[in-house]
């Protein structure tokens, strides 16, 4: 395995710590997600609002982990990829699109972790190995 791999998976095991961390927060005090994130309408926030966003980072936090420890699984590894998309996403369409969430270090710091981390998933998928399986179906096509 690569060293660019390796710190992959300690960038995905620190990241998905931290998401564990947010989605405690989320579910003990749901003004943390009005005080840090939604700013803009904090009036929007409440606690269904807060829980789902806890089961949201909680799922990604897993999905993360689990890449981590089998980092060389590119089906799991695409959809750690759309884990940080989506996480992107939606923190900018609520920064940009619907005013909720003003460009404040707490919005700037998930922004910042999700683009990182796109970025160097994209550069990881480069260092795996393909599958005998693939090699196969590629030559296949080939002939």
């Amino acid at each position: 395995m690569s060293r660019f791999l390796n710190v992959l998976r300690s960038w995905l095991v620190m990241v998905s710590v931290i998401a564990m961390g947010n989605t405690v927060q989320s579910f003990r005090d749901h003004s943390f997600l009005s005080e840090k994130l939604y700013t803009g309408k904090p009036e929007f926030v409440n606690g269904l609002q807060a829980r789902t966003f806890g089961i949201w980072t909680l799922l990604s936090s897993i999905i993360r982990c689990a890449c981590a420890i089998d980092i060389q699984n590119r089906t799991l590894y695409h959809i750690t990829l759309w884990t940080f998309v989506l996480a992107l996403g939606h923190f900018l369409s609520e920064a940009f699109i619907y005013k909720t969430a003003p460009l404040t270090i707490g919005v700037m710091a998930p922004l910042i972790v999700a683009s990182f981390s796109i970025i160097g998933m994209l550069v990881g998928f480069q260092c795996i190995p393909e599958t005998e399986e693939e090699v196969g179906t590629r030559q296949k096509k080939r002939n």
